[in-house]
């Protein structure tokens, strides 16, 4: 019977200190792990490109390229964005802690370093990583299309299947993926709402796909889903027929599914005065002077359509 060897989990150091690396060296090689080196950042970088480490344990004050600069770099690689990385540095003032939490670092230990102490800290945040992988990778699984981006609209994460649509309509990729000016109006909007009801936006204006705000995910990490639209289900030559936008579209819709102005302004991400001067348009392209009228001609064509 063969019997397969545990995979040995990868540590990447980046340390200009070559008593420190000799010192983690051989403690993480006891440890069971395979270990990889770096002077600087740059050498980090280069080492990155090769191959992925599980865990990264990078020295904040380096010449050069600094530790803080070297996470922020690490972190726009598609596949470093979940490795934890622990900053390791002489400096304990709340503001380098600060500066390296913000850079993208899970964790801060000082120097001298207590082996026992960040064993410890790597067995955890190895751990946590693992699970959040998992997690998501079960989400993907069961068609939970998930991801969390942050205020500027950058994707901090995204499953797997999320991801290859957002890349797909948002025509890029990698570190190159943020929502559009628009999505991001949007979300600030959203996250902003003291509302319950979840707004929602258009992915773009040729997807049949909508990102809806589910909530905070961290500080600085707002978690949406992708799903399809189901708001817009008038049928096309009824829209076109009667010169509606596809925004004027969305409202009516949602309109012939009883929702108030106020409803339809929260899940269209819209100001409620936005929503009378769109419904106003719609009132005159139908020649009707109601909601009731307009929601009629819509249920209807619905049904036609059906």
């Amino acid at each position: 019977m063969i019997i397969e060897s545990k995979k040995r989990d990868v540590a990447l150091v980046v340390d200009d200190s070559p008593e420190t690396l000799r010192l983690l060296t051989d403690a993480l090689d006891t440890a069971g792990m395979t270990v990889m080196v770096a002077l600087d950042g740059a050498a980090a970088m280069r080492i990155v490109d090769q191959i992925t480490p599980d865990i990264i344990l990078l020295d904040a004050m380096m010449p050069g390229i600094d530790g803080f600069e070297t996470c922020r770099r690490l972190k726009r690689e598609a596949g470093l964005s979940n490795v934890p990385v622990i900053f390791m540095t002489g400096l304990a003032d709340t503001e380098h802690i600060v500066r390296g939490l913000e850079a993208g670092g899970v964790d801060y230990v000082t120097k001298p370093i207590a082996i026992e102490e960040m064993l410890a800290r790597i067995r955890v945040h190895l751990a946590n990583a693992r699970l959040t992988q998992s997690a998501r990778a079960a989400l993907d699984v069961s068609g939970r299309f998930l991801l969390a981006v942050n205020r500027q609209g950058k994707i901090m994460w995204a499953t797997p299947q999320a991801h290859k649509l957002l890349s797909d309509h948002l025509g890029a990729d990698g570190d190159d993926l943020v929502l559009p000016e628009p999505l991001r109006q949007w979300l600030d909007v959203a996250q902003r709402s003291a509302s319950k009801t979840q707004p929602t936006a258009a992915l773009s204006s040729n997807a049949q796909l909508r990102l809806h705000y589910m909530g905070n995910a961290g500080p600085n990490e707002f978690l949406l889903r992708l799903a399809k639209d189901t708001g817009t289900d008038l049928p096309a030559e009824f829209s076109s027929e009667f010169g509606l936008t596809t925004r004027e579209r969305e409202v009516l819709s949602w309109l012939s599914k009883g929702k108030t102005n106020r409803d339809i302004a929260q899940i269209l991400g819209l100001s409620p005065r936005t929503v009378d001067k769109h419904l106003e348009q719609i009132y005159a392209k139908l020649g009707v002077e109601n909601r009731t009228a307009a929601a009629a001609i819509a249920t209807n064509a619905t049904r036609r359509e059906t």
